[in-house]
Formats: structure tokens, C-alpha cells, sequence
């Protein structure tokens, strides 16, 4: 699977990215820079990919879970609750495509606000 990196302002990660079609076209797309929205423990952005929802999608994810939120055009990153959330899991506004995980500490996003400048890239 390929890998990708993310960097929100003095924070990055990396990823690794599913095998799915909406996967692929974000692979195509890269690199990316955007300016970050936070809603609750979620990161996202607008991304220049368009897809519609892959028969899977569902807004329930799992913390370090990274996918494509159709209606945006959004690439969204999980660290904890959303507003939607009942428990501790995260649910998106609307089902979103599985684009894979964060390796490590996602918690690390925690520090970034909304305006702060995202890059995706290819990593090495």
C-alpha cells in the first residue's frame, strides 16, 4: 500500500493508503495543500479529487481512520469524538470512503486548528 505523509501546521504523520478507487485517485492527486476545518476530533479539508460513495462507506470510522467525504470533496482525518459521536468512536456527518489509516499517535492532531495549512504528499 502506498504511504503518504501529513502535515498540519508543526504537526505530521504518516499513512498508509487503502487499495480502494478513491484511494487511488487521492494517490493521483498528490501532492495537495489545503487549509484545515476541525470539527470536533476531526480534521478536514477540500482535496481536488471528485468520487461518489464507494458501496462500503460509513460514517461510523475508528480513531486514526483516514477517508474522502463525498459532499466536500473532503479529505478527513479521525483522532477521537465528533460531534455525531455517541461513544468514543467518531462518526462523520455522512458516510465517507475508506482511504486507510495514520501509523502511530494520531492524537497528535489534536494541536491543529482550523486555517492551519495542510500538505499531503507521497512519502518516501
Amino acid at each position: 500500500m502506498p504511504r503518504i505523509k501529513i502535515t498540519a501546521g508543526d504537526v505530521s504523520a504518516f499513512a498508509q493508503l487503502s487499495e480502494g478507487p478513491t484511494a487511488k485517485k487521492v494517490w493521483e492527486a498528490l501532492p495537495v495543500e489545503a487549509s484545515a476545518s476541525t470539527w470536533g476530533d476531526e480534521i478536514y479539508f477540500e482535496i481536488p479529487v471528485s468520487a461518489g460513495s464507494e458501496p462500503d462507506a460509513a460514517a461510523r470510522r475508528e480513531v486514526g481512520d483516514i477517508a474522502y467525504w463525498p459532499p466536500g470533496k473532503a479529505f478527513c482525518i479521525f483522532f477521537g469524538r465528533t460531534p455525531m459521536s455517541t461513544d468514543d468512536a467518531p462518526v462523520a456527518a455522512s458516510p465517507v470512503n475508506s482511504l486507510g489509516s495514520v501509523e502511530g499517535d494520531v492524537t497528535v492532531f489534536k494541536q491543529v486548528r482550523s486555517g492551519v495549512k495542510v500538505i499531503l504528499e507521497a512519502a518516501d
